[in-house]
């Protein structure tokens, strides 16, 4: 049951991708909030009841990439260049498809989740960068220079927190996670005019989780030096 429940995310990916088509971004968006919470969920009740142990012919791991690859990159560009956020012709095509390759080197590599559970690169976060710039609505030099920069981090070795496994301060990582969560909802209800606080509370998560990584990454270089 809780492989099905991952699954799901093959689901949402699919009605995200109808909704995009039907012109529906903020359907979308509530889409890939639904599609946050199954990825950040899933995988505490496969460890919490043991899944691996009851069903060991069954690769959860592998499934949980498939998922998040669809929900957290390929649906995300599909909704930037449908809604004509990357311009327009070949370029958008461009600007859509790099970050694409980037995610799917990311997400083949061995190491892209450490022993001390952080995230190898940038994490393919493409779905809270579409969420942003629908709800700030960037124009295409921004979101361009956004893509880029982000898929260019793809590459290099700073260690991301991973909300739901970092073990240096998870309570409060959880708790401002459920919080920006809780943002997301809000920010998505209030398109296309965002209350500043809102908006806010939800950029300031986004500075913490930053400068976490950071202080995690150095940390880690101090050890293994």
């Amino acid at each position: 049951m809780i492989h099905i429940y991952t699954a799901t995310g093959t689901v949402i990916a699919f009605l995200t991708v109808m909704a995009v088509i039907e012109g529906e971004i903020v359907r979308a968006l509530w889409l890939g909030l639904a599609a946050m919470v199954v990825d950040g969920t899933d995988g505490m009740l496969a460890r919490r009841f043991e899944v691996k142990r009851w069903v060991p012919w069954f690769d959860g791991a592998l499934l949980d990439n498939i998922v998040d690859y669809l929900t957290y990159a390929f649906t995300p560009m599909v909704l930037l260049w449908s809604a004509g956020y990357l311009g327009d012709g070949f370029s958008a095509t461009v600007l859509a498809v790099i970050p694409l390759l980037a995610s799917a080197y990311q997400f083949c590599r061995v190491d892209a989740k450490t022993e001390d559970h952080l995230f190898l690169g940038f994490p393919s976060y493409w779905n809270v960068l579409a969420l942003y710039v629908v709800v700030l609505d960037l124009g295409t030099t921004s979101v361009a220079v956004l893509l880029l920069v982000c898929a260019a981090l793809v590459f290099i070795p700073v260690g991301y927190v991973y909300p739901s496994r970092t073990d240096t301060m998870w309570h409060l990582t959880w708790a401002l996670t459920t919080l920006w969560l809780v943002s997301y909802a809000v920010l998505i209800s209030q398109i296309p005019d965002p209350n500043a606080i809102w908006l806010a509370i939800s950029l300031a998560y986004l500075v913490y989780y930053v400068g976490l990584s950071l202080y995690l990454t150095t940390r880690r270089a101090r050890v293994s030096g």
